[in-house]
């Protein structure tokens, strides 16, 4: 868990038991993991392919379509370690997006203050990430 919430979890027999006694729930969950297949592919080729302010864009549209808040508990020292960087460059990102009214650092936290533009500041990936989950009814 990459934010604090609430889970849940049960014994893997229970899960066993449950996914050879419901098919539907079986066929879901490979297709859940065939998306999250897809995703870490999409990732590992954003942050090769793109410039760290449009991944900020992208990591921080993720998280707020997870926790569905405005305000994300999230280190600059976090951020750096899920994006593969070094916190002075996401600090100097997260420094243009402020710039540009899209977010507000906060002190181990930041808000979203304009989601659109955001999105406008975002590599195409988060798009592509949006219908991978789209076809789950997923955010």
């Amino acid at each position: 868990m990459q934010i604090s919430g609430s889970g849940l979890r049960m014994k893997a027999a229970v899960m066993e038991d449950t996914l050879l006694a419901a098919p539907t729930l079986r066929i879901a969950l490979a297709r859940y993991a065939l998306v999250q297949g897809l995703q870490v592919a999409q990732i590992a080729a954003c942050n090769r392919l793109h410039e760290i302010e449009q991944r900020l864009a992208r990591w921080l549209l993720m998280c707020q379509d997870r926790v569905d808040s405005e305000l994300l508990p999230l280190t600059h020292d976090f951020m750096a370690q899920m994006l593969g960087t070094g916190r002075p460059t996401v600090s100097l990102a997260a420094g243009i997006l402020q710039r540009a009214g899209l977010i507000e650092n906060l002190r181990a936290s930041v808000k979203i203050l304009n989601r659109k533009s955001l999105e406008g500041a975002a590599c195409e990936c988060y798009g592509v990430i949006q219908h991978f989950n789209g076809g789950l009814g997923l955010k």
